[in-house]
This record gives C-alpha cells, structure tokens and sequence, in this order.
C-alpha cells in the first residue's frame, strides 16, 4: 500500500494509461478522483478499482470545462485540504494531416486539451500539491514528436512541446518545495490514440497500458527526487540507469 491515505486525480481515466494508472494507484490505497467525459467507462473504472480493493471518486467532466476544473479544486480542498497525485493525462491526437490542412477548430481543441486544460490543473490544483507532504505531477508528454518534426503531425508536435515547456517552468517554479513536477515520455503503447495515429501498425507488438504503471508509481513516490524531468519508459523498460529522455 504504497500510498495509503493518498488523493490521487486522473485525468482521461476512463482508458489507455489514464485508466491502467488509476486501477493501479486504487490498488496501491490511493484514493482516486477519476476524471473523464464518458460515463459509462468511468463506471467500468470503478468496478475494477474496486475489484482491487480500491475506492475512487468519479467526476465526468470535459477537461476543457475550465471553470468545472476550478470546482473541482475547490471541492477537494474543502473534502481533503491537500492533493498528492496529479496525473495529467488527457490528450487528443487532432488530425494527422499537412499543417496547411490542419482546421482551426482542430487546431484550438489540441492546445485546448493538451496544453491550456493541463495550466488550469496546475493554475487549481498547485495549492492542493504544495499542501501534501510529498505532492507530485506527472504529465504525459510525447517528447519524441514534440522534438523530432516529421511530416504531418504538426498540430500534436506543436501542442506537446508547448506542454513540455509548461511543466518544466512550473517544475522550476516549485523547485524549493517538497512538489516534484514531471512528464512521463510512454512512446508507443497500445492504445486507442495509437491505432489511430498508426493504423496499419500490430497492436500485439506494443507494451500495454499497464506495462507502464510501474514507473508511473515510481515517479509519483516520495523516494522519487528527480524534478523537472523528461522519464523515459523505454529506457526504465530496458533497465537502463539514466532513464530520463
């Protein structure tokens, strides 16, 4: 029970990594506020944090409600007064297109939930983090497209540097706390945005969402010092001892 009496939020918990992430935290005694739009995989969720021996507040909501995120703060400072776990998970692909292709709407909805939905959790939510003896972030990044342009993924690459660059100035803002703020760099798992983003690709040939929660756990113990740090789950994966990207 590594996180016995812990508060633990998930965002986009209702699939992928978001919701392998909050089965595992459930079964670690972390008390998980699982946030996503879909309902009825925010109930499969709870049945399987349950089945572990875990419990979970559901909230559906949409990440780029940013007032109901607000709300959110406020109710878990008024039920908790603190918060040990962010994981900001939510994502969208967008369009893999040229970015003369790329429609606006597309475009606003990428930075929408990739980059302003993950400021307004921290913009929330740092009070909450600050309180906790051992608080921590993680956010999902994507540090290979957001480093390395390739054709046709602009509008994901453009949202997930940006990201990148938002968590590593808040990391450095809260360097002088017990808070330690981090991006999680999963590469290619099996799940639903990657077939999507690659669909002629096997999915058998990829690792699971739950291959990655251990180092997910990892990075959210307090024996975890590291701060401001891109983690590579390949490299955790391979054993290697510089894990970070």
């Amino acid at each position: 029970m590594m996180f016995k009496d812990y508060v633990a939020v998930v965002t986009g918990a209702s699939r992928g990594i978001g919701y392998a992430t909050a089965v595992a935290l459930a079964r670690e005694g972390a008390h998980v506020i699982a946030v996503a739009r879909t309902v009825g995989s925010l109930e499969a969720l709870d049945d399987d944090i349950k089945a572990a021996g875990g419990e979970a507040t559901l909230v559906p909501l949409d990440i780029t409600d940013y007032d109901a995120i607000d709300r959110l703060g406020g109710v878990i400072a008024d039920k908790y007064g603190k918060l040990d776990i962010l994981i900001g998970n939510a994502g969208t692909l967008g369009d893999i297109t040229p970015i003369s292709h790329l429609k606006p709407k597309v475009w606003d909805l990428l930075f929408s939930i990739n980059v302003t939905a993950n400021y307004r959790l921290i913009r929330s939510f740092d009070p909450l983090l600050r309180a906790a003896d051992n608080g921590r972030a993680v956010f999902l990044g994507s540090s290979n497209i957001a480093r390395d342009p390739r054709h046709f993924w602009g509008g994901y690459a453009a949202s997930k540097a940006a990201l990148e660059c938002l968590v590593k100035t808040y990391a450095l803002e809260v360097e002088k706390s017990a808070l330690r703020v981090n991006i999680l760099n999963p590469g290619a798992i099996r799940t639903a945005m990657r077939a999507r983003a690659v669909p002629g690709e096997d999915p058998m040939n990829l690792d699971t969402p739950a291959d990655v929660t251990p180092l997910i756990l990892k990075i959210c113990s307090p024996e975890f010092q590291d701060n401001g740090k891109i983690v590579d789950y390949r490299k955790f994966k391979s054993g290697e001892k510089d894990i970070f990207f």
